[in-house]
């Protein structure tokens, strides 16, 4: 049964840093590329950011650039998210995805597996 888990949430001001962390068992997580999402209420569901299953290439969407960096340790079956310079727009659940089916990294349909979910609130 395959578990993905985050963590590391919280409410942090604008211009803080938040370490986002998802571990996943029971599957082999070096094997697949994963991402990262967040869905704002009332909103739809937006890729944040996808990492190859090496680690060697990663994505980005355009509003995180430069301020978020996403990583894995394959040794420990974790992929982390590094958010930094904070903004109240960035206020949402953020859900890690597991086994990329190939494809537009940023469409949720080809992620197999999700977590539950960690809210992060951006206070201005």
């Amino acid at each position: 049964q395959v578990q993905v888990v985050e963590s590391g949430g919280g409410l942090v001001q604008a211009g803080g840093s938040l370490r986002l962390s998802c571990t996943v068992s029971g599957l082999s997580f070096a094997d697949y590329a994963m991402g990262w999402f967040r869905q704002a209420p009332g909103e739809e569901r937006e890729g944040v950011s996808s990492i190859s299953s090496s680690g060697g290439t990663t994505y980005y969407v355009d509003s995180v650039k430069g301020r978020f960096t996403i990583s894995r340790d394959n040794a420990k079956n974790t992929m982390y998210l590094q958010m930094n310079s904070l903004k109240p727009e960035d206020t949402a659940m953020y859900y890690c995805a597991a086994y990329y089916l190939g494809g537009n990294w940023y469409d949720p349909s080809r992620y197999n597996y999700w977590g539950q979910g960690t809210q992060v609130t951006v206070s201005s």
